[in-house]
């Protein structure tokens, strides 16, 4: 699970295109939730989780990862504290463990899934380490694959679910935007990464990114006034949910949910926004901040929260200078005239997360799984999810 964001321009129209009816199962699908704990977090991570284990189905530690070669490199320290204790808790309230393994380097993964004698063995290392350590299976998250990976990773995921036997194989996925929300005229030759109906076959949970969104909605990035780049705004994850739901069973698809934000530098132009990404935070910084420059985040178009503020060239500026600097800023596309740059922030918090448990409600899938269980991310969050 990689934080990652799109920055394009808000700015060409698109054409449309009709989704398949979708209507949610009459009988409704026990609700699960689950979460992972990345291993950069993993005191506060472990912590907080525990102190709400009754709220889980399954917790993703986040995680293994694949070296170039093809062989897996423990990054959490799985046998090391706090792991042993928290995963001994989990399982004493009939938690899952079911850990990641997350790999972003495309060239690699072609390299190593396209020969038969890796693939075979990176599907016996898994296989061999789920049994080892006696976790209830594996989650795959092979992220930034090549088009012309997308066979040799379904023959992957065969071959891993086959030798998984009773042990759960989860795949997490990019999310998908329909066609026809992310182009003006929709090209011919699109492939994707990810074989939909193979991945249906073969995995038991298929978790659904769905967030980072920034403007890859064109139609959304037409509809809102303003600077506008959500983390996941309700309305683009329900198109995803439904485009993925033609091929994909919903008793399978977990919604992603974000606990997390974006800081932008954000530069008007004639038509729409640049925005530069700055870094990633959880929702304590963009508070803080907010208090320091006696700003008001503000619910925006996508539900979340958000709010901007002039950096000068050695800090922010207090809310009376902030004002004056940032409506010279809005009249201008040459912030350097006025020596200082223009700053949003966008965050998911307790609220927006609510939308997206609502949405998995509404929409008839399995649950949601939230990234990132840190010790970070809005407290709130908890009262929403028991």
């Amino acid at each position: 699970m990689i934080l990652r964001i799109a920055s394009v321009l808000k700015v060409a129209p698109i054409l449309l295109l009709g989704f398949l009816p979708f209507v949610a199962d009459a009988a409704a699908l026990p609700f699960e939730v689950s979460g992972w704990i990345p291993y950069w977090r993993s005191a506060t991570g472990t912590a907080d989780a525990i102190a709400h284990i009754s709220t889980f189905k399954e917790i993703n530690p986040f995680g293994y990862t694949v070296k170039n070669d093809g062989t897996l490199f423990d990054a959490m320290k799985i046998d090391e504290a706090p792991w042993p204790e928290f995963i001994k808790a989990a399982r004493a309230k009939k938690v899952r463990i079911i850990p990641t393994v997350m790999w972003s380097n495309g060239e690699a993964i072609h390299n190593i899934l396209s020969k038969q004698k890796t693939r075979i063995a990176l599907e016996d290392s898994i296989t061999a380490l789920v049994k080892e350590k006696g976790f209830d299976g594996i989650d795959i998250d092979f992220e930034g694959k090549k088009a012309e990976t997308k066979n040799y990773f379904s023959t992957f995921l065969k071959g891993l679910y086959q030798r998984m036997g009773k042990k759960w194989v989860m795949c997490t996925i990019e999310a998908r935007t329909p066609l026809d929300s992310r182009f003006d005229t929709i090209p011919k030759d699109i492939q994707y990464a990810n074989d939909f109906v193979e991945i249906n076959k073969y995995c038991d949970r298929v978790r659904i990114m769905a967030y980072d969104q920034g403007s890859i909605d064109l139609r959304l990035n037409e509809a809102v006034p303003g600077p506008y780049v959500p983390v996941a705004d309700p309305r683009w994850v329900e198109k995803v949910i439904k485009l993925t739901a033609q091929t994909i069973a919903k008793k399978k698809i977990v919604i992603g949910v974000p606990t997390y934000g974006y800081e932008f530098e954000l530069t008007p132009l004639e038509e729409g926004y640049r925005y530069d990404l700055l870094w990633a935070f959880n929702p304590k910084y963009a508070l803080d901040l907010a208090k320091h420059l006696g700003a008001t985040p503000q619910r925006n178009a996508a539900k979340e929260l958000s709010f901007t503020y002039v950096a000068t060239s050695t800090s922010a500026a207090p809310q009376t200078e902030n004002q004056a600097l940032l409506g010279a800023l809005l009249a201008t596309s040459t912030p350097a005239a006025v020596k200082a740059s223009l700053r949003i922030l966008w965050w998911s918090d307790a609220n927006a997360i609510q939308d997206k448990v609502l949405l998995a409600k509404k929409l008839g899938v399995r649950g949601v799984a939230v990234f990132k269980i840190d010790g970070g991310e809005d407290p709130a969050m908890w009262n929403i999810l028991k």
